[in-house]
């Protein structure tokens, strides 16, 4: 959790000269993703190395796949990769970037919670 916190710090700068939004959204999926493996190492369950939000999260109990907001960390998946592969993808706007990052900050938050809670 301590390197999801990381991430999710650094999805939460100032957008830096030179710098794209699509950037800081990668380590916004790169928060919630680290969060979700921590809570999957937490349970027990082994995980495959993937950056896919949704293959990880139907590893998961079935009573926590129905978590609404793990299904819409799946969203952030495609940040991955978005900023090492260029293409012909649309900018990400502020707009945007503040709700994805309003979500990994969620889980992020969500995931820490069900864990000292289940100790």
């Amino acid at each position: 959790m301590a390197v999801a916190r990381g991430d999710l710090a650094m999805a939460r700068i100032d957008l830096p000269l030179h710098a794209t939004y699509e950037m800081l959204c990668f380590h916004a999926q790169q928060a919630a993703e680290k969060s979700i493996k921590a809570l999957l190492a937490h349970l027990g369950i082994d995980f495959p190395y993937t950056h896919n939000i949704a293959i990880l999260v139907a590893l998961l109990p079935s009573d926590l796949q129905s978590v609404s907001l793990l299904r819409e960390a799946e969203r952030l998946t495609p940040y991955a990769v978005l900023t090492r592969y260029p293409g012909e993808k649309e900018p990400v706007d502020e707009e945007r970037y503040r709700r994805l990052v309003g979500i990994a900050a969620a889980v992020v938050e969500w995931v820490q919670d069900y864990v000292s809670r289940h100790g």
